[in-house]
């Protein structure tokens, strides 16, 4: 009986970890047929429908309605994290009714909406007319942003922070910073 309940276990937390980031019930109800190909090529024609995109946002503007974004698509993996981020096949604009702090949803951040299509909106890059597929989001999912750090290895140095014996003495300098 208990290598069975271990065994329920460990499917429950192995498959929990590899969950998808938007809801069961706005996952299924969503068009896993449509790409983003298609829905650039006529936006209009899948009005209506519900599709899970993911990209970096380009900007994030707020209106008196509430907020809108910018992405530039990229592919996602299993679990709907953009991945693969020097290549895209377009942009979108993704309205959301809540008012979305800019300094949150800055520009370069990962995100993953499940979004109602509503249309497409004439806009510009640069000098540049772009017709963006417009949606309307049901949720978003922001990405914890990865911070790179580069800690070089003591190799038995004496005067390491990890190392050193006076590390604690307060008037101890980090050789690294100096």
């Amino acid at each position: 009986m208990s290598k069975i309940l271990y065994l329920i276990c460990f499917a429950v937390l192995f498959f929990s970890g590899c969950a998808h980031v938007v809801s069961p019930e706005l996952k299924e109800k969503s068009d896993q047929e449509i790409t983003f190909a298609d829905l650039q090529l006529n936006p209009e024609a899948h009005e209506g429908e519900i599709v899970v995109l993911g990209g970096v946002i380009v900007q994030t503007m707020t209106t008196e309605d509430g907020s809108l974004i910018e992405i530039y698509q990229t592919r996602t993996d299993a679990r709907g994290r953009p991945v693969d981020l020097d290549i895209s096949r377009g942009r979108f604009l993704v309205f959301s009714p809540e008012m979305l702090d800019p300094e949150i949803f800055r520009q370069g951040r990962r995100v993953t909406v499940a979004a109602m299509v509503e249309g497409e909106r004439m806009g510009r890059i640069g000098e540049a007319d772009y017709l963006y597929p417009y949606l309307t989001a049901l949720e978003i999912h922001l990405w914890e942003e990865r911070k790179w750090r580069y800690e070089p290895y003591p190799y038995r140095d004496p005067w390491h922070p990890r190392l050193s014996p006076y590390r604690h003495s307060p008037f101890h300098r980090d050789p690294w910073w100096w």
